[in-house]
């Protein structure tokens, strides 16, 4: 259990980076004139990644979960492929990525890096649902698994449909 707590300890300091990169980029855009979209599900958002974390380490400390080799290093490979694509989308998008949906007028959609895959339009959430069945997988905390994936596709809903709005004048599908 020791390797999964720092597992699970090293995704919060990785989330902990997003959030400072993303106060910094929100002064970057909120200069440039950004408007904000969506600011309702934001707090959603963060207890629910909280919880991810949380339930991760309480069900297997509290539910007696074993780490079982032929799920638990899969499923970690998919957690650092998913670390891999999300800071792949973070430097593709620059100063532009954030976790709020912050769009600055008049810029172009970026189709750089993962964005440029037209099939692909969100790699950003691909990653952050690959983690969030990886993750708690990783030492068989299904519960947790099952629970973070239903309530981030509900999430997911709502924010890619605020998100396809929000950019809609760039040139993004509604």
């Amino acid at each position: 259990m020791i390797w999964y707590t720092v597992l699970v300890l090293a995704v919060g300091a990785e989330r902990l980076a997003e959030l400072a990169v993303a106060k910094r980029n929100t002064r970057w855009s909120l200069a440039r004139g950004a408007v904000e979209h969506g600011c309702g599900h934001y707090p959603a958002m963060v207890a629910l990644h909280t919880g991810l974390l949380l339930g991760c380490l309480a069900e297997v400390r509290f539910g007696h979960r074993p780490f079982e080799p032929a799920l638990g290093w899969p499923m970690l490979a998919a957690v650092l492929l998913a670390q891999g694509l999300r800071w792949w989308c973070v430097t593709a998008l620059g100063p532009r990525w954030n976790t709020k949906v912050l769009v600055v007028p008049g810029l172009p959609l970026v189709t750089a890096g993962p964005y440029r895959l037209r099939w692909l339009r969100h790699p950003n959430y691909v990653a952050v649902a690959a983690e969030g069945v990886a993750l708690p997988l990783a030492h068989t905390a299904w519960l947790t698994a099952v629970a973070f994936t239903v309530l981030n596709a509900w999430l997911l809903t709502v924010r890619i449909r605020c998100e396809n709005a929000a950019l809609a004048p760039a040139g993004a599908p509604v």
